[in-house]
């Protein structure tokens, strides 16, 4: 568990989690952990109960309409606009470069990592500056960067992608609006803010066209009977998410006092993680680690370290101990 500083080019898949080597170089069992290196809501949506038929046949047509009605209705989607439901955002993510010739493609750096990996993969030139096509994540990972409207419809040619896997924490914030014109492409996902990364269930929203084109590349069923049902359940629930973005806020409040009294700067991120620049962030993660609490550091940055929220009280104290 170091910060990786070899191999950081645009095929690098550097993520958190990792819990398993954790352990098996500082110690302890996976119970004897808090693994704070991803940005998952560690109060994930509540399951409910799944009816047998969910287990026992092929996803139906009339469940997943009312999966898309669900997130048409949150995500307040423009009727122009058509919704394409995968096992997680990654699945998108790994067959949207399939939607035009390889060429080139912007991505601002640093950020999540899978984009520049997937359209590497497939034969385009990776930058950092604006292209024909671009890549925006937003709230950007790890700094929580919002990217404005203006910024992104000034450099939209030929297809704009727009990653809101956190944006769920800020929805005043979504471009969701910019998916009844052709070429831009919304993603989301139930993942990060609902914190069910487990149920792999992710979303592209664009104009009909593309959605078709993606839908026939991810093939039939290409989620669960129970990740639809459980996906309507849970974005149909906005009392549920008005309550959790407040719990949210607090907690990134109270992890920010502990960071920046225990000597880090420049907090920043998204309300799900926080990041902060410290002297050495592989000597902060290793200072975490002896405390069986595992953090995020970026092969890019010798000075950045990122944390996502404790789940209670005890995990809290255990970090409060840690940091003194």
């Amino acid at each position: 568990m170091t910060a990786n500083h070899h191999n950081t080019g645009p095929n690098t898949r550097d993520h958190g989690g990792g819990l398993d080597a954790a352990v098996a170089r500082f110690g302890g069992t996976r119970a004897d952990w808090i693994d704070l290196s991803t940005g998952i809501n560690p109060t994930s949506y509540p399951l409910p109960d799944i009816p047998a038929r969910f287990w026992q046949a092929l996803p139906d047509s009339g469940d997943q309409a009312a999966l898309k009605a669900a997130a048409r209705s949150f995500w307040n989607i423009p009727d122009r606009a058509d919704i394409a439901a995968a096992s997680g955002v990654s699945a998108l993510i790994a067959a949207l470069p399939r939607l035009g010739h390889s060429g080139t493609v912007g991505i601002a750096q640093p950020t999540y990592n899978e984009h520049a990996a997937s359209f590497s993969a497939f034969g385009w030139d990776v930058q950092t500056t604006p292209s024909d096509t671009n890549v925006y994540v937003h709230p950007n990972n790890p700094d929580g960067r919002l990217w404005p409207l203006d910024t992104i419809c000034a450099n939209h040619k030929t297809l704009t992608i727009i990653d809101e896997s956190f944006c769920d924490t800020t929805p005043d914030q979504t471009h969701i609006h910019l998916t009844d014109q052709r070429g831009f492409i919304v993603l989301k996902g139930l993942g990060k803010f609902w914190g069910l990364a487990g149920l792999r269930l992710g979303f592209a929203v664009a104009h009909p066209d593309t959605i078709a084109q993606l839908e026939h590349m991810l093939g039939p069923w290409a989620i669960s009977g129970p990740a639809q049902h459980i996906g309507k359940i849970a974005l149909s629930d906005s009392d549920w998410a008005a309550a959790t973005r407040q719990t949210l806020q607090n907690d990134a409040n109270r992890l920010d006092q502990i960071m920046t009294n225990a000597g880090a700067t420049s907090s920043c991120g998204t309300t799900l993680f926080r990041t902060y620049h410290v002297a050495n962030a592989q000597a902060w993660f290793e200072k975490l680690a002896a405390h069986h609490i595992l953090s995020r550091v970026f092969p890019y940055s010798d000075t950045m370290i990122r944390l996502g929220l404790p789940n209670d009280a005890h995990d809290w104290a255990r970090i409060e101990q840690a940091m003194e």
